[in-house]
């Protein structure tokens, strides 16, 4: 097995750490690599998510496919057709 040194952790961070082993019942060093395990599970099990308008996930919610009907699709519509109209106005610039 290889060892790692991280370097500059704030005094912090190294006091949760090592309160959370106190918790468990483990090393300082064995709780980081126990939390070092965990971060990489969960940032595999992460999804990136896309960046959507709230049009696009009210459609996904209430579209018509989720049982909804066509009646909410017509309104999600109307919205959409609402949102994009030019209201003959600039937008404020701010400095």
């Amino acid at each position: 097995m290889g060892d790692l040194l991280i370097r500059n952790i704030s005094d912090a961070l190294k006091r949760d750490i090592a309160a959370a082993a106190d918790r468990t019942g483990r090393s300082l060093s064995d709780e980081a690599k126990e939390l070092l395990r965990k971060g990489l599970i969960a940032e595999k099990d992460i999804k990136p998510v896309e960046e959507q308008s709230a049009y696009d996930v009210l459609r996904a919610a209430f579209g018509a496919d989720e049982g909804w009907g066509d009646d909410f699709s017509a309104i999600l519509d109307e919205v959409e057709a609402e949102r994009k109209k030019d209201f003959g106005r600039p937008p404020v610039e701010f400095e």
